[in-house]
């Protein structure tokens, strides 16, 4: 098992900005893709940014320009950083994490962090 412990959530105003942290521990042979995922009230939850072991990155729409995904192999950690933040980015943010085992992909996820843009 792997598991995915979330930092850096808040309450920030428009314009503002956060980082989020997410370590990963536990049985890590060697991860895919770590990213983030966001769910709003009411809402599906979300792609947000996306970064494999290795090549490009990959992100959403709505956030291309003010959030930056980055990443430590050697640490098992990915951030985000959050700049320019808008209202509509208020959601529960949610780490993710794949592993190769066994023959099939194993897809892990934090608990979540709230981030709430708000004056």
């Amino acid at each position: 098992q792997v598991q995915l412990v979330e930092s850096g959530g808040g309450l920030v105003q428009p314009g503002g900005s956060l980082r989020l942290s997410c370590a990963a521990s536990g049985s890590i042979f060697s991860l895919g893709a770590m990213g983030w995922y966001r769910q709003a009230p009411g809402k599906q939850r979300e792609l947000v940014a996306t970064k494999p072991s290795g090549g490009s990155t990959n992100y959403a729409d709505s956030v291309k320009g003010r959030f930056t995904i980055s990443r430590d192999n050697a640490k098992n950690t990915v951030w985000l950083q959050m700049n320019s933040l808008k209202p509509e980015d208020t959601a529960v943010y949610y780490c993710n994490a794949r592993q190769w085992s066994v023959g099939s992909w194993e897809v892990y996820w934090g608990q979540g962090t709230q981030v709430t843009v708000s004056s």
